[in-house]
């Protein structure tokens, strides 16, 4: 069985799930998928992506977004919801919420389960992709698996 670690930073939608499902054609795939909380990102830095994707209202509303403990109980939802889409597409799937150094667990997680690869799926950033800092950049750097860098589907 094919192994994919997918680093998610909100619930995959139906669009998601589908693509992620069907990158390996009929093979079986196990995904073990990690998310770490939007809010727990720099809010300066999302609020310059948002303007540069021209959603100005979601700028505006980057301060709302919820950080710390108040951001666990939504992204422990957004997980669930994930695994049970990959679940209803009959895939193995399991995962967790990640709140401290996602690449450093991101590892951790390759080297304990034996990935065949990472497969990172987020919402552009602009700042940090320009400079390499986003997660699929430095996990290259890490991981020691192929890391493949997909942007996230609004229902």
């Amino acid at each position: 069985m094919f192994t994919s670690v997918l680093m998610i930073e909100k619930s995959l939608t139906s669009v998601d799930v589908d693509f992620v499902t069907t990158l390996h054609g009929d093979d079986p795939v196990s995904f073990v998928v990690l998310l770490q909380p939007r809010g727990d990102q720099d809010r300066l830095l999302r609020a310059i992506d948002d303007v540069a994707l021209g959603e100005l209202p979601e700028a505006v509303r980057e301060g709302e977004e919820p950080e710390g403990a108040e951001a666990r109980g939504p992204a422990e939802q957004a997980l669930a919801a994930s695994l049970a889409s990959l679940r209803a597409r009959n895939h193995s799937a399991v995962g967790q919420v990640v709140e401290d150094h996602p690449l450093d667990k991101l590892k951790a997680v390759v080297e304990e389960t034996g990935a065949d690869e990472v497969i990172v799926l987020t919402a552009p950033h602009f700042v940090e992709e320009f400079f390499h800092r986003d997660w699929a950049s430095r996990a290259r750097h890490k991981v020691g698996v192929p890391v493949l860098k997909l942007f996230a589907h609004n229902e």
